[in-house]
């Protein structure tokens, strides 16, 4: 029995795997977040050009 409890404490690769998954949802956050910012940027970009056609054409 305290052999089996050896080896589970030796295994690392449960480990390892949480720390992939951690770090594919950081990648993941990161990616989602400057989505965001970029599409909030190109939304107030295409607001000014909007705007400014129309103001311009009367």
């Amino acid at each position: 029995m305290s052999n089996l409890i050896a080896r589970f404490v030796k295994d690392e690769s449960g480990a390892t795997a949480i720390e992939y998954g951690l770090i594919a949802a950081l990648i993941a956050l990161a990616i989602i977040t400057g989505a965001g910012a970029l599409g909030n940027a190109i939304n107030a970009k295409f607001t000014t050009i909007g705007n400014t056609l129309n103001s311009s054409g009367s």
